[in-house]
């Protein structure tokens, strides 16, 4: 099993390794408004080509699913702000 799958499959690691990219993100010099609309653009990726691993990643994206553009961008500004709390 690749580290990546990993990763996906249980949900505090995969908090944990987002919020270690987002400091990683914010050391570089990126805002969190950038980091957030990156976030934005990587759950439209998710959700059109993984399938989630674990009840917690498949309720996201049934939110995901059922928001609009806007909300979207909310849910992807919350992960990024939950992910940097659990780096």
């Amino acid at each position: 099993m690749s580290t990546e799958s990993s990763v996906i499959k249980n949900f505090d690691t995969w908090k944990k390794f987002l919020g270690e990219r987002v400091v990683q993100a914010e050391k570089m010099g990126m805002s969190e408004d950038t980091i957030s609309k990156l976030a934005f653009e990587i759950g439209e990726f998710l959700d059109n080509k993984v399938d989630p691993q674990n009840p917690s990643n498949r309720a996201i994206k049934e939110l995901w699913d059922v928001g609009d553009e806007a909300e979207r961008h909310t849910i992807a500004s919350l992960m990024v702000r939950l992910a940097k709390k659990n780096a």
